[in-house]
């Protein structure tokens, strides 16, 4: 028996952290959010954001595919530190923890 997974279907997210004060942007993508957001609060998978402390939630967005998510992660990290900057607070303009809104 064969499987075939169609990763068009699945729902996928961009998201950025910061450090505490905002001094470090993390920008990533991922299949299951609140998930992916638990594991970089709890340090639980070693290298930049568990080394820097990345653990607030400040920008997410939702796409229906991978594909459309991984595309605007791309675009994304090709923006300056004040390009995402604005775009965070194009919506979170206090910069507030999200991590309840997931």
């Amino acid at each position: 028996m064969v499987f075939s997974l169609n990763i068009e279907l699945m729902e996928a997210y961009v998201y950025i952290l910061c450090s505490p004060g905002h001094r470090v942007l993390y920008t990533g993508v991922t299949s299951n959010l609140t998930r992916r957001i638990y594991e970089h609060q709890q340090k639980l998978v070693p290298g930049f954001t568990s080394r820097y402390n990345i653990t607030h939630l400040v920008y997410y967005e939702a796409f229906p595919s991978i594909v459309e998510a991984i595309e605007r992660e791309k675009m994304i990290k090709k923006k300056s530190r004040r390009g995402k900057i604005i775009l965070i607070e194009s919506i979170n303009p206090t910069w507030q923890n999200l991590t309840s809104q997931i």
